[in-house]
């Protein structure tokens, strides 16, 4: 398994944009954020920086107008590690008490739990 790095909110918005495109310049990572952020570009290119730094994106130099910055994990690696990072942090691995309190704080649908009686059936 691949150890995968910590990454901050700010940096997943920019994690995610590549993950949808593949592969973008620093151009279009920032025309992607603004759209629903104020950054700066000198901010996004600072989380650029950081990602690539903690090996979670590289950057192809061959271009010579600009990087082309790819994901080096893949969103089902980072799923999987957050999933398991929250359920080990905020309840001490247990599966079944995060499941008690999703399903006391929320109001579920016959449709919800008909899924769910799904999902966990096709386990056994």
């Amino acid at each position: 398994m691949k150890n995968i790095p910590k990454i901050s909110e700010s940096e997943l918005k920019v994690l995610k944009i590549l993950w949808e495109c593949k592969e973008a310049t620093s151009a279009q990572i920032i025309d992607r954020l603004t759209e629903y952020t104020d950054w700066k570009p000198k901010t996004v290119h600072t989380l650029i920086t950081r990602l690539a730094a903690k090996g979670a994106i590289d950057y192809d130099k061959s271009n010579k107008k600009a990087f082309i910055y790819y994901p080096v994990i893949t969103e089902d690696e980072y799923l999987n590690y957050a999933n398991r990072s929250f359920l080990h942090s905020v309840y001490d691995g247990s599966v079944h008490m995060m499941l008690t309190s999703f399903i006391k704080q929320h109001k579920l649908t016959q449709t919800d739990i008909d899924d769910l009686k799904k999902l966990l059936d096709g386990r056994e």
